[in-house]
């Protein structure tokens, strides 16, 4: 048994230690809006705060997370700086087929608690390792300054 701090939750799973995080959070603990989307930590759809960091769920093995507070999309609305980052996705109609789109806001949360006024070079190196193949990214840079501004 793993335990787990999923979203200010404890939880008890019964997986392999080397199971990657993103099958537990999904399979396991029904925890879908994490994606699946290349499988090597290249895309960014799976990324989760770790700790407060944003990592790669598909590449993580569970027992990396035990004893670390994870934050899912399905949690990060319930603090301030998610809750922004979520509206301004919304305002400025951000998603297109929306499946990387968790891992954006995921990222862009993590930029914005660490950089509460990043300049589009900021952004664009924080959010380089999230990949939309419906290329949003102008309107992702918008929302991370919409975000911003509404957190000032």
């Amino acid at each position: 048994m793993i335990t787990l701090n999923i979203n200010d939750q404890e939880m008890r799973v019964d997986v392999a230690a080397d199971t990657p995080l993103l099958w537990v959070l999904r399979d396991t603990l029904q925890l879908t809006g994490t994606r699946f989307g290349c499988g090597m930590a290249l895309c960014g759809a799976c990324t989760v705060h770790m700790d407060g960091q944003p990592v790669r769920a598909c590449s993580t093995p569970v027992s990396a997370a035990a004893g670390a507070k994870i934050l899912t999309i399905e949690g990060v609305g319930q603090g301030t700086t998610g809750k922004a980052v979520q509206n301004a996705w919304q305002h400025l109609d951000v998603v297109q087929c929306g499946y990387c789109q968790s891992g954006q806001i995921m990222s862009a949360v993590a930029l914005l608690k660490n950089n509460p006024k990043p300049t589009d070079a900021d952004i664009d190196q924080a959010m380089g390792g999230n990949v939309c193949r419906c290329a949003t990214y102008v309107r992702i840079r918008a929302a991370i300054h919409d975000a911003a501004k509404s957190l000032a």
